[in-house]
């Protein structure tokens, strides 16, 4: 039976149990004590983590940008004019649609307040 309990937390506050400044810091110092060990794993010349996103610069940019660039699937000619005429139409849907409800408002808005636009 005792092997079935459930072992609390040491570091853990009571429901009731206000986090003291004390608490805080003791956890601030785990943090930093994990950081430092992260930061002690690292090689010694590897350039910190925030310099390894800018290394390469524009020429590596472009580079990488031509080959995701020769990954994509282009569309036919006629898939492309297949698409063209959809957003067209598409566009004029809800052009006219809104145009529609717009008209609608503002109908009802001049009935309601007895506006006379002359």
């Amino acid at each position: 039976m005792a092997d079935k309990k459930k072992k609390k937390s040491v570091n853990a506050p009571k429901k009731d149990e206000k986090v003291t400044k004390s608490a805080l810091a003791r956890g601030m110092e785990s943090q930093k004590k994990s950081r430092a060990a992260a930061i002690k794993a690292r090689p010694k010349n590897a350039p910190p983590p925030q310099q390894q996103e800018r290394q390469g610069g524009f020429r590596e940019y472009f580079k990488g940008v031509r080959t995701e660039t020769k990954k994509v699937v282009w569309p036919t000619q006629k898939e492309l004019v297949s698409y063209t005429i959809v957003v067209l139409i598409a566009c004029a849907f809800f052009g006219l649609f809104l145009w529609g409800v717009d008209t609608g408002f503002l109908a009802i808005i001049r009935e309601v307040f007895n506006i006379n636009m002359a």
